[in-house]
């Protein structure tokens, strides 16, 4: 089975999807008026999962309105084949951080690399590089968070 275009970072979100939106704060410190500064702070989500992954979209929102931070992360599982051997292997990817007043964005791409080889759950193998998200990761982004804001409820 192929793997849908939706699951790579930063890709476009499929037709028909909504947005779950639900508030930062607890129910009880919104009810007790203790949630402070993010009392009117709101979290959209998407969460999808096809053949050999998942995807995960959040965004912050603060109680204008404005975004606050959001990342996209996909998570990819296969399995190899090393001689007599199976090996699951996770890759992950994701793009994510704080949207500044002046436009900026200060965020992290990180890319990881698991391993757990046979029935261990003891990962074998683990890379893990961060660097800073090119012009173009950022720009992707902010496609994704206005594309998941147009749906919200």
């Amino acid at each position: 089975m192929e793997k849908p275009s939706w699951l790579e970072l930063l890709a476009p979100l499929p037709a028909g999807l909504v947005p779950t939106r639900k508030p930062v704060a607890s129910a009880e410190q919104i009810a007790q008026g203790t949630a402070g500064p993010i009392a009117g702070w709101q979290s959209l989500a998407v969460h999808l999962s096809g053949e050999g992954g998942l995807r995960n979209v959040l965004v912050t929102l603060d109680e204008t309105g404005k975004v606050l931070s959001a990342g996209d992360h996909v998570m990819l599982v296969s399995t190899e084949w090393r001689g007599a051997a199976t090996v699951s292997v996770y890759n992950h990817q994701s793009v994510g951080g704080r949207f500044e007043d002046d436009g900026s964005f200060l965020g992290t791409r990180w890319r990881s690399r698991s391993e757990e080889a046979g029935d261990t759950d003891d990962a074998t193998q683990i890379t893990s590089t961060s660097s800073k998200p090119s012009d173009d990761d950022v720009a992707a982004l902010r496609r994704i968070v206005n594309d998941v804001i147009s749906r919200a409820p």
